[in-house]
């Protein structure tokens, strides 16, 4: 029998002399002394060598990011918004959209060290004082540090040297990952802390056996950090911190089914909760913090938060206005419900019910939010001084510009909110019809004047209607295309509901020639953590109101039962057409088709293990250790790539191909791992494990180069690519619907 032998780079014991690895082991096996299980034997980082392999890989994934980055002087694609988010932070004005800050602020970063003034929009063509190269060359750094961290990841999985180097080379020569890094977006931040996250979770998996020790808390706290800053790029990256999640709970409940004690157990809870919750959680707050404090002036993003908000922002309207409300005064009314708007009226009518005017809630300020505060029966603009509304009075509201009024009716009901009745404007205040009086009930009053007045921004009330005694609301209700997908407002019929934010609204705007302006900044107060809440919260309404509209056709848009497929490549440019520079976003169909059918196969190589387990048959494993050792890789890994691709299918939200490319992340590194196994088992001989390897980067460094013209920009007619037209769905030369 072939004598043993140890390999004294790697983990464990190696299978046979006759079976040497190149200096690791991909799955050691447990070693045991007298009974007793000794923790696995990781990796050893060599400098000379491992140093050598990561600044190599750096170099390449460097030259392919950036080669020809400025080829292209035009504005391209999504830099259209992100650039402009960037210069938002360069000129301290307030903006909203549905990402965290954090990828945005380092977009602006990036604009700042640029020399951009922040006066470009970024329409067109970049003018000579915008440093474009410097700008995409930042985001592309993120994507230069894939590379090496693929290495070291998969270093720390435990694989061979060979297949560390092919799991970063798949990263490399991806054309998908490639071209997303070569302009200003948020897609490499994104992917980087995703790596990063990853990264330092495999590195705390190894350090589990020295639970507590310098190495575990550091390995703990840098995953911790890297959820933080993932998750505050895009909340895709909260897929990330599921992803720890669920190992977190497994590692928990092993400890529990081990009987472990209760103290040490209690500890680990308390540690995690500490470094894998609470840091996530400040970072992702401090990112909001930092963002808050750098937009302090009023911009397109002030319609979407409170009135106490943008009171405070430089140059806002609301800055200086009438405090007190008084009668005739113009006034936009703003309901505290999150998402809902501002109350508004237009010229059409509610296709069924009533058939009256609309009323609705918009999130945008507009001159149909206008409305005048009157008593019943005329405008009474002759009373001098002005007689302020106060704490029960009954008023009526004129819509400024069709003179028609506030209306509420136990006739109709609601068209969405059946329950409610249906508010529409309808008549003249002269009219002295009941069913225009409102109520003004004041629930709370911010400021510190207790007078039993109605206050701009800082008197929070309710309008019950008199006649029906229903409470006018806005609950973030949209309204079909009739009412142009704005928020429904009606009248509920609820009772002690006075407090909810749906029925909540305040003056935010007041005009009134005749009274004082004055300061309100002193008189408003807010706090960070409603701010930020708040903020969340329109976030998450925005992204929930991108739908895709199934009847109209969009090239960009993909659904994802397609992207692993690569159905549908993306066009990153308007114009297809000759001498301009045009970038196609295509993987490389090798690591996509190779990575997709093995992340579908690993279930079904688990479910067989387990089967064969199960029938007594001999394992494809020598030892349980060495399974576990396979899982414990796997797991993690393919988890990553399930939860960053399957939750897609459940988002009602428009998706794009780029959506993917964190999962392909997962799978890119699954793949290698998985070729590293199949060698180990399959095959005897370390030249046909290095040549299976060295076949694998050479088809896919082809493969690269074959679609490279559309990675860097091409600028000839796309006729000439007519053969990289490799499935009948793609529109690299031809499409078959009209764009």
């Amino acid at each position: 029998m072939a004598s043993r032998a140890r390999d004294n780079t790697g983990g464990g014991r190696p299978r046979r002399a006759e079976k040497q690895h190149d200096g690791f082991v991909a799955y050691p096996e447990t070693q045991r002394r007298t009974g007793v299980e000794v923790p696995y034997r990781r990796n050893s980082w060599d400098m000379r060598v491992d140093g050598i392999v990561v600044l190599l890989l750096t170099v390449l994934c460097a030259f392919t990011r950036l080669y020809q980055i400025g080829k292209r002087a035009v504005v391209t694609w999504d830099e259209s918004h992100f650039g402009k988010f960037g210069a938002y932070y360069i000129n301290r004005t307030f903006y909203h959209d549905v990402h965290p800050p954090l990828a945005k602020m380092l977009i602006g970063l990036s604009e700042y060290l640029s020399g951009h003034n922040g006066t470009f929009k970024f329409k067109g063509s970049y003018p000579p004082y915008v440093n474009y190269r410097f700008m995409r060359c930042f985001s592309a750094l993120f994507g230069v540090g894939l590379a090496p961290l693929a290495y070291v990841t998969c270093h720390q999985l435990n694989m061979s040297r060979k297949a560390c180097v092919l799991a970063a080379l798949f990263v490399v020569l991806d054309n998908g990952l490639c071209v997303m890094s070569r302009f200003v977006l948020l897609d490499e931040p994104l992917l980087f802390f995703t790596a990063a996250a990853l990264c330092a979770a495999v590195g705390f998996q190894n350090t589990r056996d020295w639970a507590f020790s310098s190495a575990w808390w550091r390995w703990l706290l840098l995953t911790g950090a890297s959820l933080g800053l993932v998750a505050s790029c895009k909340w895709v990256g909260f897929m990330a911190v599921g992803l720890v999640g669920l190992y977190t709970v497994e590692e928990l409940f092993s400890m529990y089914a081990r009987r472990d004690p209760i103290k040490k157990l209690a500890r680990h809870i308390i540690a995690r909760s500490l470094c894998l919750i609470v840091v996530p959680l400040v970072i992702y707050a401090a990112c909001f913090r930092v963002h808050f404090a750098i937009l302090n002036r009023s911009g397109p993003g002030d319609a979407r938060m409170p009135p106490s908000f943008q009171a405070r922002l430089r140059g806002s309207p609301l800055n200086r206005q009438p405090f007190a409300v008084a009668y005739s005064s113009q006034i936009t009314l703003r309901s505290m419900y999150p998402g809902s708007g501002l109350l508004h009226s237009h010229a059409h009518q509610y296709p069924e019910g009533s058939q009256q005017q609309q009323v609705t809630c918009y999130g945008h300020k507009d001159s149909n939010n206008d409305w005048i505060i009157v008593k019943t029966g005329g405008l009474n603009v002759t009373e001098d001084p002005p007689e302020p509304v106060r704490d029960g009075d009954i008023v009526s509201l004129v819509h400024k510009q069709s003179g028609a009024v506030l209306h509420s009716h136990n006739t109709y009901m609601a068209h969405v909110t059946a329950n409610d009745y249906e508010v529409t404007a309808y008549g003249k205040p002269e009219w002295k019809d009941k069913n225009n009086d409102w109520r003004v009930e004041i629930v709370s009053e911010q400021s510190a004047v207790q007078d039993g007045e109605l206050h701009a921004i800082t008197t929070q009330f309710n309008l019950r209607h008199v006649a029906t005694k229903c409470l006018l609301s806005a609950a973030a209700v949209r309204l079909p295309e009739w009412g142009f997908r704005q928020t429904e407002v009606s009248c509920s019929r609820a009772s002690g509901q006075a407090g909810d934010e749906a029925k909540l609204w305040v003056v935010e705007k007041h005009v009134n020639s005749r009274l004082a302006k004055t300061d309100m900044r002193p008189l408003v107060h807010s706090s960070f953590l409603r701010d930020f809440v708040r903020l969340n919260i329109e976030m998450a309404r925005s992204n929930n109101a991108l739908i895709p509209d199934r009847d109209k056709y969009n090239h960009l848009e993909s659904d994802p039962w397609t992207w692993p497929l690569l159905l549908y490549p993306m066009r990153m440019v308007g114009s297809w057409k000759e001498n301009d520079v045009k970038y196609y976003e295509v993987g490389n169909p090798l690591l996509w088709w190779a990575s997709t059918a093995c992340c579908l196969l690993f279930p079904l190589q688990i479910i067989y293990y387990f089967a064969r387990k199960q029938r007594h048959l001999p394992s494809i494993w020598d030892s349980d250790g060495e399974f576990q050792q396979f899982w414990d890789s796997a797991k993690l890994l393919w988890g990553g790539w399930a939860l960053h691709y399957l939750p897609f299918f459940l988002m009602g939200r428009v998706t794009y191909l780029h959506h993917y490319l964190p999962a392909l992340y997962f799978a890119l590194l699954l793949l290698a791992f998985e070729i590293d196994y199949c060698c180990r088992r399959l095959l005897k001989w370390h030249w046909l494990r290095m040549a299976v390897v060295v076949v694998w980067a050479a088809a896919a460094l082809v493969i690269f180069c074959w679609f490279a013209p559309l990675t860097f920009g091409y600028t000839g007619a796309m006729t000439n690519l007519k053969h990289r037209q490799w499935l009948p769905t793609w529109n690299i030369y031809v499409d078959r619907h009209t764009i």
